[in-house]
């Protein structure tokens, strides 16, 4: 599996003028964070490694895990994920009131500085609410998928491509746009015939009923143009030529190129991550990456020539701003000309 492994670390930096001022970034791991990993309807080692692996390159030295376990039964994939991806400690503690215990602590649970990981929308509305007592990564769940399609692709792939995100959750979105009304039908009937071979049938009926739609637009860029819209977690441009299709996509948390690319290659075996964006949030975020478990410090050393120089340019712009303690604080560094 490739996973965040493959994304560099960033490194600390600093530059340094001609006159002796220093500028740069301290980069440096947070010190505890925690992981939601989902387990109500289904278990999901693959998230531990999609979580705890990136914030092991970035250096945290705690990784508190959370995981539901439905009837009191731990499954034993997701412990071994866990400890072979290097967590420090797991509670078996899920929905809102993880995100809770994560966020401000509890006797058992400490309190972390990042809760990152997907859920449903208990989860997700809960990460939302504890942001700014505590970092969240983004707000991820419930899952969905949006497949464009040129109407050339096995109507039975594209079925079951829509039910790989359906069968998450009853709240999950499946989505099909394509220019072909004929291959629409094609698609549906698909639907019918494989649904009842699926052994979460019940799960994917219902959110195919609530949530999902077939399309009809007037082309491949109108399809484009409705995607950016949406904004969706997983993108799969299942057409013959998607390099061509890809410079009109601006938002989506994945993009998966060509017609062999299933969505669930980038969940288990591709990477760099399958923590993604939803609910149109892929318009200003990104997939979790090793960056999230960093922080960035500015470093600012002056020499006295450069506070002299530089003073003089904040004595201006404080001043300005009617901000006399600022503009007194750089000018008793200027240096006097006599």
């Amino acid at each position: 599996m490739l996973t965040t492994t493959s994304v560099k670390k960033s490194e600390s930096w600093r530059y340094t003028e001609a006159d002796g001022t220093v500028l740069g970034q301290q980069v440096t791991p947070m010190d505890r964070v925690g992981i939601y990993v989902p387990g109500g309807k289904a278990a999901y080692p693959s998230s531990v490694l999609m979580n705890a692996i990136p914030a092991k390159v970035a250096g945290v030295k705690e990784i508190i895990m959370v995981v539901p376990t439905p009837d009191g039964v731990v499954n034993e994939l997701v412990l071994a994920a866990a400890a072979l991806s290097g967590v420090n400690r797991v509670f078996t503690l899920g929905g809102a009131q993880a995100v809770a215990a994560l966020a401000y602590g509890t006797e058992t649970v400490p309190r972390v500085d990042k809760i990152v990981g997907p859920g449903n929308i208990f989860v997700a509305t809960a990460k939302r609410a504890v942001f700014g007592a505590v970092g969240i990564d983004m707000i991820a769940g419930p899952s969905e998928i949006l497949v464009i399609c040129d109407g050339q692709t096995d109507p039975d792939w594209i079925a079951m491509d829509l039910f790989s995100q359906a069968e998450h959750d009853e709240d999950a979105q499946s989505i099909l746009i394509c220019p072909d009304a004929d291959y629409i039908d094609q698609v549906e009937a698909s639907i019918e015939k494989l649904l009842p071979t699926m052994e979460r049938a019940e799960i994917i009926r219902t959110s195919l009923k609530n949530r999902a739609i077939l399309i009809k637009v007037a082309d491949l860029q109108e399809a484009a143009e409705l995607s950016n819209r949406i904004a969706p977690e997983h993108l799969e441009l299942s057409v013959e030529d998607p390099e061509s299709l890809l410079p009109l996509i601006r938002h989506a948390g994945a993009i998966f190129m060509g017609r062999y690319t299933a969505e669930s290659l980038g969940d288990y075996c591709a990477g760099p991550n399958h923590v993604l964006p939803t609910s149109g949030t892929a318009r200003f975020s990104s997939p979790l990456g090793v960056y999230d478990f960093q922080k960035r410090s500015s470093i600012i050393m002056f020499s006295a020539e450069g506070a002299s120089e530089m003073g003089k340019v904040a004595s201006v712009l404080a001043r300005g701003e009617s901000l006399t303690a600022h503009a007194r604080s750089a000018e008793y560094r200027i240096i006097s000309d006599k």
